[in-house]
């Protein structure tokens, strides 16, 4: 498994290009099973889970090419196969978006049951109690959800809890199912608004999205269309709390702002400098930065995604910062790994305790998930000598070339191949 190899104690400076979302650019691949013609997407990170998401798809029947870097098209003409398999969806749950386009457009969907992770359990219950309440007929077996239906209905669907992939999963085979449905409870995240664009695109009709209330009209098919991806904010938030930390001053380009807000107005609190800017965001590190507490919560609260990077930056404030998790029950596990690198950081429950303005050193630590990886990164900048960061595979995973661009800005990084 590849490393990464981080000499700490430089500055950064200048200008670092944001890449597409990747949690926008999943499910819009994934919507390309809702219609027979080719669908275009541009701004597509270059990322391992794109990459799984394209094989995926690949396997179900689509036509995919690159025609430029970023650039992808799929066409679906018809489906070769129903079935979404362990071996892909182990590696990346987001898999499970198959599920919905796969049962509108189609009338069947098979899709490996995802099971837990490093982070948490996130099952799809919520998902499939949705579609049975659309017409799905659903069963259980063998590690398998499969899912039929001789014609889905609208219907109105409120949603236990905030979830994400749940909302875009049932949106999606809302497009295509006969009468209106309305969506309560829903997740109010950018990614399900560029969604509902894209699907909109294809000649969906869709009101409310982005707000907790979505009603879709259905209509009988969908057509083909060319979509943007938005730019991933978590990456780009990545990029600030380095800049927040060692940075002299780092322009954070192609992001944005407004999908940043909640992370902008802790770093402002924290005593962070920066400026807003038209797809831009200019941030240099505080003289003597403030500890901050906070919590994670659905957008537009605080974005779990962030909780690690910020948590690291919290390392070098000055007092003691509270750090609560409402989203993911395991989220603490880099607190372990930070704590090796001389940071002092107590657990209480869902609560990391964060005393701050320690010196960090380099060390040899373990990745343990996606944003886990992003945060080890970031102590690595701050920390006096060498930080090895295994299982960079986890990375590899949200963050395109995260290492190379890291090294523009003059950072002392580079991937040891194994």
């Amino acid at each position: 498994m590849d490393k990464l190899r981080i000499v700490g104690g430089h500055r950064l400076s200048g200008r670092v290009e944001v890449s597409g979302a990747k949690n926008a650019s999943l499910p819009a691949m994934a919507a390309s099973l809702l219609t027979d013609q080719p669908l275009l997407l541009d701004n597509v990170p270059a990322v391992w889970d794109s990459s799984t998401m394209r094989r995926l798809l690949t396997e179900l029947g689509a036509q995919v090419t690159n025609d430029a870097p970023h650039r992808m098209e799929i066409a679906v003409p018809s489906v070769r196969s129903f079935e979404a398999p362990y071996e892909l969806v182990k590696t990346m749950r987001a898999s499970v978006l198959v599920l919905g386009p796969l049962l509108a457009r189609h009338g069947r969907a098979r899709v490996s049951l995802p099971g837990g992770c490093a982070i948490g359990a996130r099952p799809i219950d919520l998902h499939l109690k949705a579609l049975e309440k659309l017409g799905a007929t659903v069963h259980i077996e063998h590690g398998f959800v499969d899912v039929s239906t001789e014609g889905l209905h609208g219907a109105e669907i409120y949603f236990d809890n905030v979830t994400v992939t749940g909302t875009e999963n049932v949106l999606m085979a809302a497009c295509l199912a006969r009468g209106e449905t309305l969506l309560a409870n829903c997740a109010q995240e950018p990614e399900i608004v560029d969604l509902a664009k894209l699907l909109a695109r294809m000649g969906a009709r869709i009101e409310g999205a982005g707000t907790r209330t979505i009603r879709v009209a259905g209509v009988e098919r969908l057509q083909g269309a060319e979509h943007r991806v938005i730019p991933d904010r978590i990456e780009a938030g990545t990029f600030l709390v380095a800049g927040a930390m060692v940075g002299d001053e780092i322009e954070v380009a192609h992001c944005q702002p407004d999908h940043l807000t909640a992370l902008l107005e802790k770093l402002t609190e924290m005593g962070v400098d920066h400026q807003v800017g038209d797809g831009r965001v200019r941030v240099e590190a505080g003289a003597r930065l403030r500890a901050a507490n906070f919590r994670t919560l659905p957008y537009p609260g605080f974005p779990t995604d962030m909780q690690a990077q910020l948590m690291t930056l919290l390392t070098q404030a000055e007092g003691t910062s509270l750090v609560g998790e409402t989203i993911f029950e395991n989220r603490f596990m880099h607190v372990a790994e930070l704590n090796r690198m001389g940071a002092h950081i107590r657990l209480d429950g869902r609560t990391a305790v964060v005393k701050g303005r320690t010196p960090l050193s380099g060390a040899r630590v373990m990745a343990t998930d996606l944003r886990a990886s992003a945060c080890l990164v970031l102590a690595g900048l701050v920390a006096q000598g060498q930080t090895l960061v295994d299982r960079v595979y986890h990375l590899d995973r949200g963050y395109e070339r995260i290492e190379e661009k890291l090294a523009r800005l003059g950072a002392e990084i580079e991937r040891l191949k194994q």
